[in-house]
C-alpha cells in the first residue's frame, strides 16, 4: 500500500491575506468562465469533496461556487443513506443526484463511503466494500465515456488540527451544530481511515477521473488549490476532447 496521505506537506500556507483575497477572486472569475464554456459546450463537471471531519471540505466548496450562475450548479451534502436507499445497490442514490450535461454537480461526501465509513464500522462485509473499488472505477468510466469530467478531493488536516477545529467548533455557538458525537468516534479511529483511504487511493485514481490530494491545515491555501486544480483539469481535458477554454477576459463583460 502506497503511504500517499503521509507524503503531503501540511505546513504549506498562504500568509498574506491581500494576496489571497485577489488571488481567490481572479480564481473565482475563472471558475465562472470554466462553468459558461461547460453550459456552451454541453459537458457535465462532478466533483467529489472527501477528507478527515473538519478537513474544510464545505470552506472549499463555498470558494469554488461563490461567484457561479446558481441556476447552473448544485451542491449536493451526502449523509448516511435512508431506508428506502439502502434496498438498492449502493451506488444508486448517486446516480438520482448526477447533473444533467453541461452542468455541475458538487458532493459533500461521495460513492466512497462505501470503502471508507461502510468499511471501518462494518455496514458492509469485506465482499461488498472489497468488489466496490472496481463498481467504483466502471461507474466514473460510464460517466466520462459519455460527456461528464469527473474529479475527486481530498482534503487532509493533521490530527492536531482537527482537535483544535473541533475545540473551536465546540465553543462557538453558530458552529457548534457541525460538531456530533460521531467525529469522536470517527477521530478515535484515524488510523484505520488513513488505512482505508491510502487504500482507496490505490485502486481508485484513475486517468479518467483522478484523486487530488490537498494540504488542509491551512485554509486560505487550500481553498486557492481547490480552484486551481479544478481549473486545470478541467482545461486539461477540454483540450484532449479538441476545445480551447478561453481567457476569462474575453467572455466576461464588465457588469460580471
Amino acid at each position: 500500500m502506497t503511504t500517499h496521505i503521509e507524503k503531503l506537506d501540511l505546513n504549506k500556507k498562504l500568509d498574506d491575506k491581500i494576496s489571497y483575497k485577489k488571488e481567490l477572486k481572479k480564481l473565482q472569475f475563472e471558475m465562472l468562465n470554466i462553468q459558461q464554456f461547460l453550459f456552451k459546450h454541453n459537458i457535465g463537471l462532478i466533483i467529489g469533496f472527501e477528507g478527515m471531519d473538519a478537513a474544510g471540505k464545505g470552506g472549499a466548496i463555498k470558494r469554488l461556487t461563490q461567484r457561479l450562475d446558481p441556476r447552473g450548479y448544485i451542491v449536493h451534502p451526502i449523509a448516511a443513506p435512508t431506508q428506502e436507499e439502502l434496498k438498492y445497490n449502493h451506488l444508486h442514490r448517486f446516480w438520482k443526484r448526477l447533473p444533467a450535461r453541461g452542468q455541475i454537480g458538487i458532493f459533500d461526501r461521495t460513492w466512497y463511503g462505501r470503502v471508507l465509513v461502510e468499511r471501518i464500522e462494518g455496514f458492509a462485509s469485506k465482499d461488498e466494500w472489497g468488489r466496490a473499488y472496481e463498481e467504483i472505477n466502471q461507474f466514473e468510466k460510464l460517466l466520462t465515456d459519455d460527456h461528464y469530467i469527473v474529479l475527486k478531493f481530498w482534503i487532509q488536516v493533521s490530527n492536531e488540527e482537527q482537535l483544535n477545529r473541533f475545540k473551536e467548533r465546540q465553543e462557538d455557538p453558530y458552529k457548534k451544530w457541525k460538531l456530533t458525537d460521531e467525529d469522536w468516534r470517527n477521530r478515535d479511529k484515524w488510523p484505520l481511515y488513513i488505512e482505508a483511504a491510502n487504500d482507496m487511493f490505490d485502486k481508485t485514481d484513475q486517468k479518467n477521473a483522478p484523486w487530488i490530494l490537498i494540504e488542509g491545515n491551512d485554509k486560505k491555501y487550500a481553498r486557492i488549490q481547490v480552484l486551481k486544480e479544478t481549473i486545470k483539469h478541467v482545461k486539461k481535458e477540454c483540450e484532449r476532447q479538441g476545445l480551447q477554454v478561453t481567457d476569462p477576459t474575453e467572455s466576461l463583460t464588465k457588469e460580471v
